[in-house]
């Protein structure tokens, strides 16, 4: 596939704020740069439709560009991986599917309230689907049994979806995420105690529990201890990350979370959900906590806020030097693409 016509199908794009979004534009960039002709389909008006007819008008929108390309790309399981897997299927065009999170886990905790992690969801809760929840399971399982290849980033993910998808491990794949190189250590006297937990409104994320943690009556971490929650511009949110005490994620699920991957990079200490498709890569450098467990929560923000054990858990942090580029993902995507098409 040399200087091949490539088209990216995802939900999220910059300007839009996100790790998928930004996930999408440095792929792109990626390719462009290793000389290959690359168009991205999104969301517009779209994210104003409902269920079903945003389907529908997205697989119109992509069928031009499928039309062009070699193969596609699309970094959704159900939003844009629908209509993009039943275009590129009556087209006759290879595609792949690299999944991000869980769309109908997402969903299902949003609707419920029920704090399921995502390792129990199919187990414990698929019974508990609404009609809609079920459609969207079913029409997930299409989407990834008609994909060319499923690409996943950890192995925990690919075992979850493998089970619950009665998928064939042979047309999966695992192309980590990003893993950049260091960019600089900040002076942690210049720091103010923030701990950094900026995310999307989202119930999955688990923020009441954090907020709980730290502001609650009897909470034993110091008052003049910041949490930061709120969420800004990429750009912003990198400064607020290189200024920043350490950084902190205590969701009920996340595959390979962009957050802890950038606080590496700027050798920040962390606390981490041990619910996190990661841990087995960075289970060395971190202090990891049960999302469930205010107290645990808790426990590791106070051990982190001593002065030892801050500098103990940045010098892990600062010893960890697994790179894993763009460009290498590249290479991984169209050696996978090779694959596909012999």
């Amino acid at each position: 596939m040399s200087n091949g016509r490539i088209l990216i199908t995802t939900g999220i794009y910059p300007p839009k704020i996100g790790g998928p979004a930004q996930y999408a534009k440095n792929l792109k960039e990626a390719f462009s740069k290793n000389g290959y002709s690359v168009r991205v389909k999104t969301f517009h008006l779209e994210d104003y439709l409902p269920t079903g007819v945003r389907h529908i008008f997205f697989f119109l929108k992509v069928i031009p560009g499928i039309l062009v390309s070699d193969f596609i790309l699309t970094l959704d399981t159900f939003s844009v991986g629908l209509p993009s897997v039943l275009a590129g299927r009556i087209f006759g065009k290879k595609i792949i599917i690299r999944t991000g999170g869980d769309f109908l886990w997402e969903q299902y905790v949003e609707r419920t309230g029920k704090k399921v992690l995502f390792r129990n969801f199919y187990t414990q809760e698929k019974n508990n689907l609404s009609l809609k929840e079920r459609v969207i399971f079913k029409l997930t399982r299409w989407t990834l049994k008609n994909a060319s290849k499923i690409v996943f980033s950890t192995e925990w993910q690919r075992g979850i979806f493998i089970q619950a998808y009665d998928l064939n491990i042979q047309n999966t794949a695992i192309i980590e995420n990003y893993y950049g190189s260091k960019d600089g250590d900040t002076d942690t006297d210049s720091c103010p105690q923030t701990f950094l937990a900026s995310t999307r409104d989202l119930k999955w994320k688990n923020i009441d529990t954090l907020k709980n943690v730290f502001y609650k009556k009897d909470s034993k971490i110091p008052k003049d201890v910041c949490l930061f929650i709120e969420t800004v511009k990429f750009d912003d949110f990198m400064k607020k990350m290189k200024m920043s005490y350490a950084i902190i994620l205590v969701s009920l699920g996340d595959i390979s979370p962009n957050i802890i991957l950038d606080a590496i990079r700027y050798n920040k200490p962390f606390i981490c959900t041990k619910e996190v498709g990661i841990l087995n890569r960075i289970k060395d450098i971190g202090i990891f906590v049960d999302p469930l467990d205010e107290k645990d929560i808790e426990g590791a923000v106070i051990k982190l806020l001593d002065k030892e054990e801050y500098e103990k858990w940045r010098q892990k942090v600062r010893n960890f030097n697994f790179v894993h580029t763009w460009e290498e993902m590249v290479r991984e995507y169209v050696e996978l693409y090779k694959l596909i098409v012999r």
